[in-house]
């Protein structure tokens, strides 16, 4: 994202809640008018479903941005070798994947460099759904968040859609851009150098700048016009009550777009403005700290990306391309069982567990095979945990956390919980148990956890027992079933 705002006087009266229209206009720096009225532009007819993105080939391509400004000096800086570098890197994939891409040299940019502009041969010419992210970086440090997070996103929904290769209802057309940290001239030289007509063909312009913020949250420029709708509508179904990106207004690259007559929308996960207390309630993160941390600084490598935030990101530029330029746009639920080693008969991986847990002692059988998971049982004062993380698909109907729970103790009360086994999802408890429930053999206990659908959590069991009279705890074949 860019540094410095423009005139404040500018951005009040573009983002002031004014539509903008879908037929061309001339470039002009005044901003529409408030009778303007938008018009839907997401396709009607029904089609494939929208594919879920791998996170793991977004932070794959993360990988290799990072290890190309570590090559060429550290940053990638448009103009610098590690921008050159970067486009090369998306241009090959794109070009194997079957795009029709070229480079176009932004003469007037302060460093002058080549904006990446890739189209996917399918859908009429005169009907064009654009998306686009900033490729370049600030000369401080690499630029993984900003904007390595933003081009990764696009370049594996571009490599997604062709080997899908859907019926196309309309024309789709990636960039990548030069120099926007500069002052967003890449984008704008693109835009100026469009007649009336080309921009007329283009429907709705995406912009998706630092969509991973380690601290972020969930914000969508332009949230309530009806080219942000799909963007909004799969962030809606995680829950997540996204924001207007107020932060990023007139700070990136839909911003000659928007000026140009263009609908704009896109997402965002925040820069260097801070939480607020109430962003933190419902999105989790720390109230008064940055968004993220490490804005243009040394320390924007990979390691500052959440990849929760990115995942969701990721996986909304996939409805909503789907929305607008094939149709239906119902995420696919690419369900099953979740849960790595569940049955613990491949020893601990991918577990997490205290000392002992995970065991094929004698001393109390395992529901299936020889191994499970053997929480307390002391009788003395101990803490004992089992843990793995797990990433749940989005789109699926149900998601069920199963698990087969056998509990005898030696507590003669019926009225009060001297040892417990709670089971969390993240830092949400989903379940406690207690010597209260002990039975003979195991009983099956199940729990919903839908409200995690998309995201990456970590599963855990947590014993405690008091200073007397034991407990035991067995845990065994745990799923985590989408369907």
């Amino acid at each position: 994202m860019r540094g410095r705002t423009l005139s404040a006087g500018i951005a009040l009266a573009v983002f002031a809640g004014m539509t903008v229209p879908l037929a061309a206009q001339p470039a002009t720096a005044s901003p529409p008018t408030a009778t303007t009225v938008n018009r839907p532009i997401a396709a009607s007819a029904a089609a494939l479903a929208a594919p879920d993105i791998s996170i793991a080939n977004v932070q794959a391509h993360l990988t290799q941005f990072n290890a190309i400004a570590t090559s060429n000096g550290g940053n990638r800086r448009a103009g610098s070798a590690g921008y050159t570098a970067s486009l090369n890197y998306v241009k090959t994939r794109l070009q194997s994947a079957g795009y029709t891409v070229s480079e176009q040299y932004c003469s007037s940019c302060r460093y002058p460099s080549n904006n990446l502009i890739a189209e996917w041969p399918g859908g009429p010419a005169d009907q064009v759904v654009m998306f686009g992210a900033h490729l370049d970086g600030v000369a401080a440090g690499p630029g993984i968040n900003d904007n390595a997070t933003g081009s990764s996103t696009l370049l594996e929904n571009a490599l997604v859609l062709a080997a899908q290769n859907p019926t196309m209802t309309k024309r789709v057309r990636f960039a990548w851009w030069t120099d926007e940290e500069q002052g967003l001239n890449g984008s704008r030289f693109y835009v100026n150098s469009l007649s009336a007509t080309q921009r007329g063909y283009i429907k709705g312009y995406y912009n998706f700048d630092m969509v991973g913020s380690t601290n972020g949250g969930y914000f969508i420029n332009r949230v309530t016009s009806t080219t942000a709708a799909p963007l909004k509508a799969y962030w809606d179904s995680l829950g997540l009550q996204p924001e207007e990106n107020i932060e990023g207004q007139g700070r990136s690259d839909d911003y000659y777009f928007q000026q140009a007559g263009i609908p704009t929308s896109g997402y965002a996960a925040g820069a260097s403005a801070r939480k607020t207390s109430a962003q933190a309630a419902k999105w989790g993160g720390t109230a008064n700290s940055a968004y993220d941390p490490c804005y243009h600084r040394s320390c924007d490598t990979t390691a500052n990306v959440s990849a929760t935030v990115l995942n969701r990101a990721a996986d909304g530029v996939a409805y909503a391309l789907w929305q607008l330029a094939v149709g239906g746009g119902t995420p696919t639920c690419t369900g099953g069982q979740v849960v790595g080693n569940g049955g613990f008969e491949s020893g601990s991986t991918p577990w997490t567990a205290s000392s002992g847990v995970i065991t094929n002692a004698s001393g109390q059988p395992a529901r299936t095979g020889s191994y499970k998971a053997w929480l307390n049982g002391f009788g003395s004062t101990r803490t004992e945990s089992l843990s793995q993380s797990v990433t749940l698909p989005a789109g699926c109907a149900t998601y069920t956390l199963s698990f087969w729970l056998h509990i005898d103790t030696a507590e003669t009360t019926s009225s009060t919980a001297y040892d417990r086994l709670t089971a969390q999802a993240g830092s949400t408890t989903l379940a406690t148990y207690s010597n209260l429930n002990a039975a003979t053999g195991y009983v099956q206990r199940s729990l919903n956890v839908a409200a995690f659908a998309g995201q990456t959590v970590t599963l855990r069991f947590t014993g405690t027992e008091d200073s007397s009279l034991q407990t035991t705890f067995v845990i065994d074949d745990v799923t985590l079933q989408a369907s």
